[in-house]
């Protein structure tokens, strides 16, 4: 099986999606969330309502069966109708086992969660996120959603053996859809890693370096694999990625060392050789100039935290 960056990536970063709770609601109403301190995301289940970020020129509408992420730390209305006062969510959900109902609960359904990251490593992908993304159940891309609302629905309401376990993985299918959504979005992004593993021209390329990052990669190979020129493959990886092919390899590397240095005993020598480097030197300086340590420093400052 061909590598698969997109979910090395997800493992190298922790990512875990909890579902936490929900609200149903009937009549006017509207809440004001605080700002997620982690990726926060939702789905309206029945109904419509408006969601209005802080920073955000306009309320947006959110049928049955769209999904939202929000991954910068701006607090948020869910509401009705634009214009209604919102309560403090917390007054909403004080006292129940995060799910709350307002008026009759008849007109609208709603169930969120959010997206736990690795806090050494979790960077990589929030860093890269937009600060919302927004899928409507219309999309091309959301043919997936509505089992996975539906599913996750009927998990909460029947409280079968296994139901906790059953709605974190379904959780975890509904951000990675999210994020595949993104990745298909007609929208411009931002150059960076996250564009380039949507990218399907450089998609080979990206692959080989992530499947054999200690191998010696030349431009010409990373080139012929994408059936490109390599003035051509360079810059479009350039314009995509934001980094040239090769820089892209080095800070993956980089990503690779961290993890070993955090998380094994493995000595610098060895983690040197192991991602292709000639000498624990070399490696220590290409460390050092990407990090702002050399590889003994960090190490012996994350196992402080620690």
């Amino acid at each position: 099986m061909s590598t698969d960056p997109f979910s090395e990536i997800l493992k190298f970063t922790s990512a875990e999606s909890l579902l936490t709770g929900g609200f149903t609601a009937g009549g006017a109403w509207a809440i004001r969330f605080p700002a997620p301190e982690k990726i926060k995301f939702f789905a309206v289940v029945r109904g419509h309502g408006w969601v209005l970020i802080d920073g955000e020129p306009a309320p947006l509408r959110f049928d049955t069966g769209d999904v939202g992420l929000i991954a910068a730390p701006r607090s948020f209305v869910l509401a009705s109708e634009p214009g209604v006062e919102p309560i403090d969510a917390m007054a909403v959900f004080a006292g129940t086992n995060g799910t709350a109902q307002l008026g009759d609960g008849r007109d609208f359904a709603h169930i969120g969660g959010h997206v736990l990251l690795d806090p050494a490593s979790g960077k990589l992908l929030a860093d890269v996120l937009p600060p919302w993304i927004h899928v409507p159940a219309a999309s091309p891309h959301a043919s997936n959603f509505r089992w996975l609302l539906d599913q996750l629905m009927e998990e909460r309401a029947l409280d079968q053996p296994g139901t906790q376990l059953v709605s974190k993985h379904l959780a975890q299918l509904l951000f990675i859809q999210i994020l595949r959504a993104h990745l298909k979005t007609s929208r411009p992004m931002p150059a960076g890693w996250l564009r380039a593993l949507g990218d399907p021209r450089i998609a080979p390329a990206v692959r080989l370096m992530h499947g054999e990052p200690a191998r010696d990669w030349h431009l010409d190979e990373l080139a012929a694999a994408c059936a490109m020129s390599r003035t051509s493959f360079a810059l479009h990886f350039r314009t995509v990625a934001g980094i040239t092919p090769l820089a892209y390899l080095a800070e993956w590397r980089m990503r690779l060392a961290e993890r070993s240095l955090r998380e094994h005993s493995t000595p610098v020598a060895g983690i040197a050789r192991a991602l292709g480097y000639t000498s624990e030197s070399a490696f220590s300086s290409a460390f050092k100039r990407m990090t702002g340590q050399s590889p003994k420093a960090y190490r012996s400052a994350v196992r402080t935290v620690g």
